[in-house]
């Protein structure tokens, strides 16, 4: 068994939006308005993933909050005169902007908003592993609990995981890797660093399909194909573009197909059709041969956030992030590192899952 599917329990996306209160138009704009008005009362800003549903984003970019990847979030908070963010995303990314704002409140519409690759590397575990490595560098995606940030050298988002292990692979270093086997595949293949590979994975990029998808490509043959790396490396190596999900989304509205066939999220389609209106997007499968559609496209996780958990965490100030001090400052050590190479080798960092 893989460590990425020991010890945890992945919900259904279907069942988990099925338990959620139904609401009417009316019932939606009057708890819209609700929200839109504790955020105002309560100091806070929302900042919104892009796999979180599109009316959440919506109201984050409604109220002047913003919708972004996990680090960008946080660094937005960071930045915005808020005292309270309200981060609607999975626990990490409460965590991640714990790290780099310790003074504010960090609120999220639920505390049982997992991630698959954060419960695949318990802390523990990854010490245990890590100390099978001594001399390999540390770097471990954004992806990850504090407790298992505070343990590495670097953290890494997608989009500058592959030039940064080239720079470090140019320095001879070997590289000990996590949580993300399959974005540590392609990084690996990508740069040619000797890489030693925690077994973990994504449950929606896992379960994309690679005969299916070959499939879809000939029943749609002048789409572009846009893969995000935690997907199979057969899924990847039919991809157009590769790349994180800030960088998909500029690739819809720069490439000039017509159509895309997107292997990540379908949540994200929300800003994607932003970007460009005019161009259709396609799912890429995720039923069909050894298929368990656990997901089906979108996270079971973060489909969790909904507009009724967000005005009760706004109302009572409920599932606060907490994040222990010693490993707080390890991981923003780990995460500074990331910043410091990037600013000075001129790159952007955005975008993970």
């Amino acid at each position: 068994m893989a460590l990425a599917e020991a010890g945890y329990s992945v919900p259904k996306t279907a069942a988990v939006t099925a338990a959620q209160p139904w609401l009417d138009e009316a019932q939606r704009a009057a708890l819209t308005s609700r929200i839109k008005a504790l955020l105002k009362a309560r100091n806070a800003v929302l900042v919104a993933h892009y796999y979180v549903d599109s009316s959440l984003q919506r109201i984050a970019e409604e109220t002047g909050g913003c919708v972004a990847d996990s680090l960008e979030m946080a660094r937005f908070g960071k930045e915005h005169p808020a005292t309270t963010l309200v981060v609607a995303g999975v626990r990490f990314m409460g965590e991640t902007a714990k790290i780099l704002s310790p003074e504010k409140r960090v609120l999220m519409p639920t505390l049982e908003a997992e991630c698959s690759l954060d419960l695949g590397c318990p802390a523990d575990a990854f010490r245990a592993f890590r100390e099978q490595y001594p001399d390999h560098t540390v770097v471990v995606y954004s992806n990850t609990s504090v407790a298992v940030k505070a343990l590495a050298d670097y953290v890494v988002t997608s989009s500058i995981a592959v030039p940064l292990i080239t720079h470090l692979r140019d320095q001879g270093r070997k590289i000990l890797w996590a949580p993300d086997r399959h974005l540590g595949d392609y990084i690996r293949r990508e740069t040619g660093a000797d890489m030693v590979l925690w077994d973990g994975s994504c449950v929606v990029h896992d379960e994309f399909r690679s005969r299916e998808l070959e499939n879809l490509r000939k029943a749609h043959p002048a789409a572009a194909v846009l893969v995000h790396p935690e997907s199979p490396r057969e899924v990847i190596l039919q991809a157009d573009v590769v790349g994180s999900t800030s960088q998909l989304i500029a690739a819809v509205k720069d490439r000039p197909e017509s159509e895309f066939i997107v292997a990540t999220d379908n949540r994200i389609f929300y800003k994607m059709q932003q970007a460009a209106p005019d161009k259709r997007l396609i799912e890429a499968p995720t039923g069909g041969h050894s298929a368990t559609c656990r997901s089906c496209a979108h996270c079971p996780w973060m489909a969790m956030n909904d507009l009724t958990s967000l005005a009760n965490t706004l109302e009572h100030g409920h599932n606060e992030i907490f994040v222990d001090e010693t490993e707080r400052l390890k991981a923003l050590t780990a995460t500074q590192r990331m910043l410091d190479f990037a600013a000075a080798h001129r790159r952007i960092v955005a975008g993970d899952a």
